[in-house]
């Protein structure tokens, strides 16, 4: 067990910024290789779409780092043991595995959480040059007397930037507070958060409005929030250990309403795997939080298959394709949430279970985004 004062060191983050640096020169240096001679908003909105392509990997990757308990692989943060990288640490990795060869901190745990670390730091580089690009951009369109250096404020990326900065802070408490459930929900939220606010930066410089998506903006709006729920709900299973609490489907331990301790199940402020009083969460509230999920579930999927079912009859091609893919991906998620169940958790499942929640997100994100009113930057 690492002691309190030693969990958070900064000694490697001189180190762990360069490497995020090196790293970070790869995409950037793609987007300038392939938009040679283009002008310079023209470059900074494909290093947006690449910015949000790798942002989406990231809340994939940290789904996985979750999932296969990689998240005190590393005990201390920003560091592992005080080190840029597992290779400098291996000594202390060693010694920790030999004492706990199940435990949370193995070679290879290890090096998942680290690599998560640096993707993390990677978008965090890019976002940062976005945010000043941006702000440049707007003052030499200010200086010429020009007007729509972007299609949006620049306050835009800066507020990316910013929420970036708090995604860091949830990131490090998730270390810090051993897994605090509370804390690793918000920190999966704050990914898709991050997520959306790109995809709408994305969908400015496209310039590609549906005029027929106006109307089904609030519809669209209602959807996303009753996912938005039902991720928290996703998340909330996840990080309390809840996914198999329910064996069978769809009935849940042979019953179709199981005996469930929501008081405590729901009880934000506690840690991981204790009640509020601090005794050991009790099987009841594991259910009551899986069991919250699964009904949550019948109306996010109904509701997402009405939308479907609507972009489908809206007589526009791109909005069926929106239709389509919302369809399918609300299929795909009761298919992979029911193989946790029945096939015990499978990392495949559970991944894809991840990954098609954040998909439907970034989907909706961009929905509204195009059926937004367009307006002017402010030069």
């Amino acid at each position: 067990m690492t002691p309190a004062s030693d969990l958070v060191d900064f000694a490697p983050l001189a180190r762990l910024a360069l490497l995020a640096g090196v790293i970070a020169l790869v995409p950037l240096a793609w987007v300038w290789g392939r938009r040679r001679g283009a002008p310079p908003q023209a470059r900074l909105a494909a290093l947006t779409t690449l910015t949000l392509f790798l942002t989406f990997d990231l809340v994939v990757f940290g789904s996985f780092t979750r999932l296969t308990d990689s998240g005190l692989g590393c005990p201390d943060w920003p560091g592992c043991y005080g080190e840029a990288s597992p290779l400098g640490a291996r000594d202390d990795i060693r010694a920790a595995e030999a004492a706990e060869p199940a435990g949370p901190v193995t070679w290879n745990k290890a090096w998942i959480e680290m690599i998560h670390r640096y993707l993390a730091m990677t978008v965090g580089l890019l976002i940062v040059v976005m945010a000043v690009w941006s702000w440049q951009l707007a003052r030499r369109a200010r200086g010429a007397g020009a007007a729509g250096a972007l299609p949006f404020s620049p306050w835009w990326p800066t507020a990316t930037l910013i929420w970036a900065v708090v995604q860091g802070l949830f990131g490090k408490y998730t270390v810090t507070l051993k897994l605090y459930p509370a804390i690793v929900t918000l920190h999966l939220l704050g990914g898709l958060a991050l997520l959306v606010l790109l995809a709408f930066q994305h969908e400015a410089y496209a310039r590609r409005p549906l005029a027929r998506a106006a109307p089904l903006r609030a519809a669209v709006a209602a959807v996303g929030a009753l996912l938005i729920v039902q991720i928290a709900l996703g998340g909330w299973v996840s990080t309390n250990y809840a996914v198999l609490a329910c064996t069978g489907f769809p009935a849940c331990n042979g019953q179709w309403w199981p005996a469930m301790d929501f008081a405590s199940g729901f009880t934000v402020l506690r840690e991981l795997g204790r009640a509020a009083g601090g005794q050991a969460l009790a099987a009841d509230a594991l259910v009551a939080i899986h069991m919250a999920h699964r009904l949550g579930a019948v109306v996010a999927v109904a509701a997402l298959l009405w939308l479907g079912w609507r972009l489908r009859r809206a007589g526009d091609s791109a909005l069926e394709r929106f239709g389509l893919g919302i369809t399918l991906l609300a299929l795909a998620q009761v298919a992979t949430g029911a193989s946790n169940v029945v096939l015990g958790w499978p990392l495949v499942a559970a991944l894809g279970h991840s990954a098609g929640a954040a998909a439907l997100v970034l989907l909706l994100a961009l929905l509204l985004a195009r059926g937004a009113p367009r307006a002017r930057s402010p030069a």
